[in-house]
């Protein structure tokens, strides 16, 4: 049975430190990974979603698997590699609001991906491909994977989520610019735009109209506590941020994303869309964990409750 959206890449065994870790302490379990995050996310709201992946043959990609089912995600695809573990990614609160990442994904299971993996999970073809800038970073056999995917004829988003510490700028850029004639959404940070852009195009405006121009459907731009803004060939919208109290931004991305896809699933226009963006962001940044606090569909309005409302 067709989906409406298949994304692929790393899910990670993830633990939570609300101390130093050097100084030891209890740590929490999940999960983690962008694109797992959008997954989630989208099946929470209804829409019928399949994740592509390698975990490793061990007990934490069991985790990864079990966690994904147990969200609605379709996992058909998804298989243990005996090559590599099951990444890990260690999250460290250390100072107010900020939290310092720790990876330990060298060699894992993901880092093997070819096209073969993912290829089969777009037959029938699903509605979108939801790719990211993550993927790519693991080695040349993901990165192949993320193109030949990107050109397998399914229209494209990709969401640049850009990671320092898995791979530098120029790097980056070599790698994704490539992509830019497939996609029918891209969803960047205002300081990501130049990674797909052309070089020539030396200022936010510029970029966005170099984009545009090259085919690209919608760019959408993430401006964090300052909302988003959406751009197509014929009009430019803006939406600014819900307010709510700040737990934990870690995924806060992913969630947008995964709102954007909805309304766009949905029918809705542009605001539309952009405003579930946020609202889903919202949730994330409110909730301790990746994606643990996403909203089901029929929580979306609980934003408009005044604070301190108690549903009875």
């Amino acid at each position: 049975m067709a989906v409406d959206v298949v994304t692929f890449g790393e899910a990670m065994a993830a633990l939570r430190a609300c101390d130093p870790i050097r100084l030891g302490g209890t740590m929490r379990l999940s999960v983690a990974g962008a694109e797992s995050n959008v997954a989630i996310g989208l099946a929470r709201l209804g829409h019928r979603v399949r994740w592509t992946g390698l975990v490793g043959a061990d007990e934490t990609g069991e985790l990864v698997l079990r966690t994904l089912r147990a969200e609605g995600v379709d996992v058909t695809h998804a298989r243990a590699d005996v090559r590599g573990p099951t990444g890990l990614i260690l999250f460290e609160r250390r100072i107010g609001d900020l939290t310092r990442v720790i990876y330990h994904r060298a060699g894992s299971a993901a880092s093997f991906l070819v096209p073969e993996d993912v290829l089969p999970s777009l037959d029938p073809p699903p509605r979108f491909l939801h790719l990211t800038g993550v993927t790519p970073a693991l080695g040349p056999g993901p990165a192949a994977a993320v193109m030949a995917a990107a050109r397998s004829g399914v229209p494209v988003c990709l969401d640049v989520n850009h990671r320092p510490r898995l791979w530098d700028r120029d790097r980056a850029a070599g790698a994704l610019r490539p992509l830019v004639p497939w996609l029918s959404v891209l969803v960047a940070s205002d300081d990501e735009l130049e990674l797909v852009a052309p070089a020539s195009a030396t200022t936010e405006l510029d970029r966005i109209s170099a984009l545009l121009d090259a085919g690209v459907g919608q760019v959408v731009v993430k401006r964090g506590a300052d909302g988003a803004d959406g751009h197509t060939v014929t009009e430019t919208v803006r939406a600014p941020a819900r307010r709510v109290p700040v737990a934990d931004l870690v995924g806060a991305g992913d969630a947008f994303v995964a709102g954007y896809l909805s309304g766009l699933l949905d029918g809705l226009d542009l605001a539309g869309r952009l405003d579930r963006a946020v609202t889903t962001g919202a949730f994330a940044v409110a909730s301790p964990g990746d994606w643990e606090g996403l909203p089901a569909r029929h929580e979306l309005g609980l934003l408009d409750s005044l604070p301190g409302t108690t549903l009875r």
